[in-house]
């Protein structure tokens, strides 16, 4: 597949290099950002939920697909990774960074419902995942990266992945496609329940 680069968000590369700085081993590949704004651009007037927040990478992307009604919800539990984004991005009015762990997030948030989730962190992926999908709304579309060996996995992650996958082959719930691409990207899109 190509790469899609060629048109970044406006303060991505003040964030790139934040991110080096800050010696983040954990950041979202720009292909993976260019495929999440192309897929919040397919639901205007949106409600997005990142859970992994980082160094607002991805966010960037998010952000730079969305309409000026659309809103997202970013999450994570790193001051530090957070703050880099909280420099460069929180002016967007469309967008809250909250500071918090995901999985406590989840549990206390089974009311909210979103058109797009992009997990990018433990929670909403291999912790959690029934209650992130819970939220999301019928047609909803959920993304999740890094399915592809990376270099800053711990010893026995590839577990997790594949019971990740293996969870996810048996569900009736969604649609989904595995990319062997980028960092290896899943996009599922959640079933109405008459289907």
């Amino acid at each position: 597949m190509k790469d899609l680069n060629d048109k970044i968000p406006a303060r991505l590369e003040h964030i790139e290099i934040a991110t080096l700085d800050l010696g983040f081993d954990m950041p979202s590949e720009r292909n993976t950002g260019a495929l999440l704004r192309t897929l919040v651009a397919t639901k205007p007037s949106g409600s997005f939920l990142e859970i992994g927040t980082g160094t607002g990478l991805a966010t960037a992307w998010l952000l730079d697909g969305m309409d000026m009604q659309s809103t997202l919800f970013s999450l994570d539990n790193d001051q530090a990774a957070l703050s880099v984004a909280q420099s460069y991005l929180s002016s967007d009015t469309r967008l809250t960074l909250v500071l918090v762990d995901g999985n406590q997030w989840l549990k206390d948030n089974q009311s909210q419902s979103y058109d797009l989730i992009f997990a990018d962190s433990y929670p909403g992926k291999y912790e959690n995942f029934d209650l992130a999908w819970n939220i999301l709304k019928p047609g909803g579309i959920y993304v999740i990266d890094d399915m592809l060996p990376q270099k800053n996995w711990p010893p026995g992650h590839d577990i997790k992945v594949k019971q990740l996958i293996d969870q996810l082959s048996l569900r009736v719930d969604m649609n989904y496609t595995w990319l062997d691409w980028t960092s290896g990207i899943i996009i599922a899109t959640k079933l109405a329940e008459d289907k």
